[in-house]
């Protein structure tokens, strides 16, 4: 049996799609299953024992355009897969879902073309479940067995990096000396998402006052960021505890360093998914979004960050500027209440 999971989202979609891999896995271990992700995501996925081959949608770059997306219809047809899970929504998916021929294919009622495409449908019921159990409603229309679809051990997104990538952060964490290590990520794809720059450095601060490692996170085009956070804080160069990673990790060397910290301080974003997965504990700071969207962090060890605010959420994915223009609900997360937290976790991680 040949089936494909598709699911071009964002990075932290992704993620959290792998519980519906390891269920479908666990039904049929016998059969070839390949994962599709947007491009950029596959070598965070190339050593995951339950996928069998990672492919890639690069819909912003090379797959971009109606010629791009009918070539890759014929090459997702010539695999002849038996079965297709489509996790997204989008026209795009729908069609590649059309183009795979499957003589099963799954997906979402509120999918484009959904009624056309699809030869099973099962509602997302967005506001009565998160993510993950919705991702999971997909895996029901599959008829797999009960006892599989409700072993809770397949429910976690249980990342499993390269051995080569995990040596390279050990190696790179190895500068530091010996002691309790922190991470902030003080970035977002969306400006909102962001919690103050004055935040994170008064944490940064805090931290170093106190004995305690920080390596300082960034991804591509969040530089600036990252260098604020420390100009704010007032960091030296020759600081024995602090690492500035912004700008240098690739995504498998950055999910590889966030599965080695005692704490991640992170506004809600892809890599604060890579992080609990891999149960490090995580300090997140929620402001345009809710838990209850469905994509909070999981765990004991996961907090969410936030203050109570009429207007939130104001959105699923966060804006360019706040609707309301005073961006109260991250202005207004008090950095002593977050580095409490912090330290919560630290005495924990101690005591473990």
């Amino acid at each position: 049996m040949r089936i494909a999971v598709w699911n071009t989202a964002f990075l932290g979609d992704s993620v959290l799609t792998l519980p519906l891999i390891r269920t479908i896995r666990a039904a049929w271990p016998e059969a070839e299953l390949d994962f599709y992700v947007r491009g950029g995501l596959a070598s965070l996925y190339e050593a995951q024992p339950e996928i069998s081959q990672v492919y890639v949608c690069d819909k912003r770059g090379r797959e971009k355009g109606l010629v791009a997306m009918l070539r890759q219809g014929r090459m997702i047809a010539q695999r002849r897969y038996d079965v297709w899970v489509d996790a997204h929504l989008s026209l795009r998916s729908s069609c590649m879902a059309w183009a795979s021929r499957a003589d099963i294919r799954v997906g979402y009622t509120e999918a484009a073309l959904s009624r056309f495409v699809f030869t099973r449908r099962v509602s997302r019921h967005f506001r009565d479940f998160q993510e993950i159990e919705r991702l999971l409603l997909l895996a029901e229309a599959l008829d797999i067995p009960r006892s599989v679809l409700h072993d809770e051990s397949l429910h976690w997104p249980k990342l499993v990096l390269p051995s080569q990538a995990v040596e390279q952060a050990e190696k790179e964490l190895s500068v530091l000396p010996a002691g309790p290590t922190i991470g902030l990520h003080p970035g977002s794809v969306w400006p909102t998402k962001r919690w103050t720059p004055e935040g994170f450095a008064f944490i940064l601060r805090r931290a170093l006052e106190n004995g305690v490692n920080a390596v300082l996170l960034a991804g591509p085009g969040e530089e600036h960021t990252a260098a604020e956070v420390r100009s704010l804080a007032g960091v030296s160069e020759n600081e024995p505890r602090f690492l500035d990673l912004s700008g240098k990790t690739s995504l498998l060397s950055l999910a590889a360093v966030l599965g080695r910290l005692d704490d991640y301080i992170t506004n809600d974003s892809g890599p604060m998914h890579l992080a609990w997965a891999q149960h490090t504990p995580v300090t997140a700071l929620f402001g345009p979004t809710v838990r209850e969207l469905g994509f909070a962090p999981r765990g004991e060890q996961s907090s969410v960050m936030e203050v109570d605010e009429p207007c939130r959420p104001c959105g699923l994915h966060g804006h360019t500027i706040c609707p309301k223009g005073h961006f109260n609900c991250m202005k207004n997360i008090a950095p002593e209440i977050v580095w409490r937290d912090v330290e919560r976790k630290l005495s924990a991680r101690v005591q473990e």
